[in-house]
């Protein structure tokens, strides 16, 4: 296993400094310059506020997607895990579910966006 560590680590810096040796550096204005979306940003317009909801969305999906990881150990080896391994597993799924509950209660998922907006407009509408 130590092998395998040393072995990583020299090959990845090889890597590095034969990239830094032979790859073409040749930067330019345009190289520089912010590029998103197909779209050249325009002056001032680059450093506007994001919504920090699209983060919190990102990482409940990671929580999630972790749970999954986590709990598939015990779906495969379930003969020889016994009781403890199912308490275990079961308490995990709880911390994880009553975060999920908290986030839920405190709205932190719902994202005003255009769509809700009109759709709601256009049911407040129809209610008159």
């Amino acid at each position: 296993m130590t092998f395998l560590f040393i072995f990583v680590t020299a090959l990845s810096l090889i890597f590095l400094l034969l990239n830094f040796i032979f790859a073409p550096h040749n930067p330019y204005q345009e190289k520089y310059s912010i590029f998103e979306c197909g779209f050249h940003s325009f002056l001032g317009q680059n450093r506007t506020q994001f919504g920090v909801k699209f983060f919190i969305f990102a990482l409940v999906y990671l929580l999630l997607d972790l749970e999954i990881v986590m709990i598939y150990p015990f779906a495969v080896s379930e003969y020889e895990n016994g009781i403890y391994g199912l308490i275990v597993v079961l308490i995990f799924i709880v911390i994880i579910t009553v975060g999920f509950v908290f986030e839920l209660g405190k709205n932190a998922l719902k994202i005003e966006s255009k769509q809700t907006k009109e759709r709601s407009e256009y049911f407040s509408y129809l209610d008159k």
